[in-house]
């Protein structure tokens, strides 16, 4: 903010008004620059899930045909011993558009394209014994994540790519979001040599703004309970 106010405050005094507005304009827009480049970043905090079962949102940023992601998918869905039902999984496919597609609003063609890749990957997991609902999400694999991660309960992401990672920023977008997410996450890379499962570490709230986004993102999610056990204090002058 300094050099921002005094290379301003400098053009003003060497070069009068039109040196000064030339300078704050630059000033200006180096901000928006790299505000739009590094916007701030937080942790990523599900929705609590109610009455202990267990949620997976399934990215599909590839198809789900491959046999060996399917059956990577069945394990993790299988019911565990604490488990009294089946957990709810939810499979989200980002809307691909093209680029005159994209640039004429012509949003049709990409959500049946992806309306077509969760209908053939809902069917391939029933043919394996496991029911799943779909929804399409936004373009940006980042965005349309974290907007599902605002309302649904997971309580495991499983990103399902393909092995080549032909396509960098989405692998980017996947390895950002791992990062960021405070329930486990998994990665399922389909190739011809079979089936890679990367496992994702859980992020920790450690830096000062990131404890208090962490605690803002909890504080929105309801109210505080009272410890179990723990008496309510009466007022005053009550009984």
């Amino acid at each position: 903010m300094a050099a921002v106010t005094l290379s301003i405050v400098g053009g003003f005094y060497l070069g009068g008004p039109g040196l000064g507005m030339a300078v704050g304009a630059l000033a200006a827009a180096a901000i928006v620059v790299m505000a739009i480049r590094k916007p701030p970043l937080h942790p990523i905090l599900p929705p609590a899930a109610q009455k202990g079962r267990r949620h997976i949102l399934v990215v599909l940023a590839s198809p789900l045909e491959h046999g060996g992601a399917i059956e990577a998918l069945r394990a993790t869905a299988s019911p565990t011993g604490n488990d009294a039902e089946e957990p709810e999984i939810l499979l989200l496919a980002p809307c691909a558009h093209r680029f005159l597609a994209r640039w004429t609003s012509d949003s049709g063609p990409g959500r049946e394209r992806a309306q077509r890749r969760l209908v053939l990957s809902a069917a391939s997991l029933a043919k394996a014994g496991i029911a799943a609902s779909a929804r399409v999400g936004d373009e940006d694999l980042r965005q349309g994540t974290e907007d599902e991660l605002r309302s649904f309960p997971a309580t495991e992401v499983v990103f399902v790519t393909s092995a080549d990672g032909e396509n960098a920023a989405r692998e980017a977008a996947i390895a950002d979001l791992q990062s960021r997410l405070l329930v486990p996450s998994r990665r399922l890379c389909a190739g011809d040599g079979g089936i890679e499962v990367r496992t994702g570490a859980v992020a920790t709230p450690s830096s000062h703004e990131t404890r208090r986004a962490f605690t803002k993102q909890r504080n929105r999610q309801g109210p505080h309970r009272r410890s179990a056990g723990r008496p309510r204090r009466r007022a005053a002058g009550r009984r």
